[in-house]
Formats: C-alpha cells, sequence, structure tokens
C-alpha cells in the first residue's frame, strides 16, 4: 500500500477517507461528493463485493481498494485519516471502533448504531484515542433546513408549540435490508429518526415521554413493523408527532406551528429534490424553492475542516447517540402500549445557521451490483 506524501509547507492536507460499505448512498451520494468537497480526498473503498471494488475504483480512480478482512491493517496504515462508514446500521460500532482504535477519525451514517450501548462504544474508543466523531446528519448543513431554525429563533412564530411530519416511501424488494430487524432495519431507524432529528433541532431541546403505535401492512414485510405513528412529549408543553412508513406513497415534509405563525417545509428530507418552504406570519405569507444541493459533500467539507483544526462537531456522537435512545423509547411504547420516559443523552451543542455550506449539486451515477438502497 503506497505511503501518502507530506503536504508542502504551508498548506493544509486534505483529509484522506476511506469510504467503508459501497451500497445505495455511498455510490450515489457519498462517493461523487468528493467532487466538491476540497478539504477531503477519497483515498480507499471498503467493502465485502470485489465487483464493487474493481467497477467503482476505477471510476473515481482509487487504487486502495480492500475488503472487510483488510479494513484494520488499512487503518494502521498512515494513508487514512477518517473513515466514512455506510454499512448497515447493526455493523456500525464494530466499524467505528476499529477505526478509532486504529486512532482514524470517524464519519458515520445515521442513525449511529442499532442500540445505545452500541453508542456508548463508539463515543468511548473516540474519546480514548481523542478522534472526531461526527453522524451524518446532513441536513444541519443544509439552507432549507436551517432557514426554519432560523425562523423559530428569530421569534417571528412567536412561542413554537407543535411540530408534526411524515416520512413514508413504498419498500418491496423483500431483500431489502431495511426489513431487516437483525441489521438494523424498520422505519423507526431507517427513515423516522430524521423526524424525531429534526424536532430536537428545532427545539433545542430533549423528549421526555414518548408514545407509539405501529401497523402492520396486508403483505408481510420482513419482520418490522412498517408503519409507526409517534407523540414525544417536551418540555415547555410542547409536542412533536410523526408517521413513519415502508407502505405508502413518497412524502416528505414537516410543519412548525407557534401562536403567531408556522412553516412547512415539502421534501423536507430529500436530497435529490428541490425543497419548498413556506412561512406564514401575520404581516405575510413567504413561498421559497430551495434548488437540490450536494448535501453529502457539505458535511463532508464540514467534518474534514473539524479534523484539520481539531474540533468537535456539531453534530456530534452524543447527538447521534440521543436518538438512538428515543428510538428505543418509541419500540418499548409499542411493545408495551403506553408511553415511556426517555432517558438519553442531552447534547449542549445544536445546530446552527452558521453551520450553512453550499456545494452544487451532483448528477446521479449508474449504480453497481445493488440489489437494495441501502447495504454495503
Amino acid at each position: 500500500m503506497p505511503r501518502a506524501t507530506k503536504p508542502s509547507r504551508g498548506r493544509t492536507r486534505p483529509v484522506r477517507y476511506a469510504v467503508v460499505g459501497l451500497g445505495h448512498i455511498a455510490q450515489v451520494a457519498i462517493l461523487p461528493a468528493f467532487a466538491h468537497a476540497g478539504n477531503s480526498t477519497l483515498a480507499a473503498l471498503v467493502s465485502d463485493s470485489p465487483k464493487k471494488r474493481s467497477e467503482l475504483g476505477r471510476r473515481y480512480d482509487i487504487p486502495v481498494r480492500v475488503g472487510y478482512d483488510g479494513f484494520d491493517a488499512l487503518m494502521r496504515s498512515g494513508d487514512i485519516d477518517a473513515a466514512f462508514i455506510a454499512l448497515p446500521n447493526s455493523m456500525h460500532r464494530d466499524f467505528a471502533v476499529r477505526a478509532a482504535n486504529a486512532g482514524v477519525h470517524v464519519l458515520c451514517e445515521k442513525p449511529m448504531a442499532a442500540t445505545s450501548a452500541d453508542c456508548r462504544a463508539m463515543l468511548a474508543a473516540c474519546r480514548r484515542r481523542d478522534v472526531r466523531l461526527m453522524i451524518a446528519y446532513r441536513l444541519h448543513f443544509d439552507v432549507a433546513n436551517l432557514r426554519v431554525v432560523e425562523h423559530v429563533r428569530s421569534g417571528a412564530l412567536g412561542p413554537v408549540r407543535i411540530f408534526s411530519s411524515t416520512f413514508t416511501m413504498r419498500v418491496q424488494d423483500a431483500d431489502n435490508i431495511r426489513l431487516r430487524s437483525d441489521l438494523g432495519g424498520g422505519p423507526l431507524f431507517d427513515i423516522g429518526i430524521y423526524c424525531i432529528n429534526a424536532a430536537r433541532m428545532i427545539y433545542r431541546a430533549e423528549p421526555t415521554e414518548v408514545y407509539a403505535v405501529a401497523t402492520r401492512a396486508g403483505r408481510r414485510m420482513g419482520d418490522v413493523l412498517p408503519t409507526v405513528s409517534a407523540t414525544l412529549r417536551y418540555p415547555g408543553e410542547r409536542v412533536a408527532s410523526f408517521v413513519c412508513s415502508f407502505a405508502a406513497a413518497d412524502t416528505s415534509a414537516y410543519d412548525v406551528i407557534g401562536e403567531r405563525g408556522r412553516v412547512r417545509l415539502e421534501h423536507a428530507y430529500d436530497y435529490a429534490k428541490p425543497r419548498e418552504l413556506e412561512i406564514v406570519t401575520p404581516k405575510k405569507t413567504q413561498r421559497l424553492t430551495f434548488a437540490p444541493r450536494d448535501q453529502f459533500a457539505a458535511e463532508l467539507v464540514y467534518f474534514s475542516t473539524c479534523v484539520q483544526r481539531k474540533r468537535e462537531p456539531e453534530p456530534d456522537g452524543t447527538e447521534g447517540a440521543a436518538d438512538v435512545a428515543i428510538v428505543e423509547a418509541l419500540h418499548r411504547s409499542i411493545a408495551r402500549g403506553r408511553p415511556v420516559a426517555v432517558r438519553g443523552p442531552s447534547p449542549t451543542a445544536h445546530a446552527s445557521p452558521r453551520q450553512r455550506i453550499d456545494r452544487p449539486a451532483t448528477r446521479r451515477r449508474e449504480t453497481v451490483h445493488v440489489t437494495s438502497p441501502r447495504g454495503s
């Protein structure tokens, strides 16, 4: 494995990444994003698929390509600064801890892990080796979502009382890993977590109690419940509610309602569609459209800056662990048929409009050997 050359004096070297897992999201979004992330370099590909390693390695001119059995040697080689983990949810802990133990920084796709115990292990490993850990909440850098945050904080809506969201899609492939609970699948972990994180981002607080119900579609969908409806109680007499489903037409939107106004963001969680924002206050109604941007390049740029400046990122591992604790509480509520308390970490940093990063949209590329929209 060739050694990287040292940067020239006075110039900060780009952060060198290994992308770990070459499934759908890696191929259509993460790998192309390096073209728009000048302080970040795609240095290695890690996958258990020789076909993906070969074809994607040629496409992006990446000579360093290893299977999972070569991951530890790659992390110890000195040729990698950060690992971007885009594996199935149940594999996040293992690869994140191994990267951290080798002194490599970790950028991990959401959800952070499949359990709170896994989250704690990831946090401990990164703290022990003093490496940065960020969870890939790309919307923390997105202009449309940050415009909502800015409007709420300005007080233009008055005290905000209600957050309501719907995130649904049809998952029809029986082999899709979204339908396997052993891999951390299910609608709460896969798409409901966007609704949970958006509510926390807007309220800048943690829920104290949650209640959820689930329904099963007429046809079998693996071993997961395809539709979940949830309500979260927040301090200050605020509530958040959402429905997430694998058995309904595509929808991705949220409403934020205050005493004096409201906002609605359509395609709120999408990265390939224009976002449409409506802001209604007593004085006027605004309608804004935000063209698609490269949200994955934005998070690469931000995380690499944190690595270069030895700065803790927002959203960090505590942010990711807070969402996982809420998902676990919602699963307990479904099982018990009643509200349950949430006991999770409380992050001290929150998304700020100052985190906005704009990068041009990328064109979609043909995928290689992808049988489901997620995976390695």
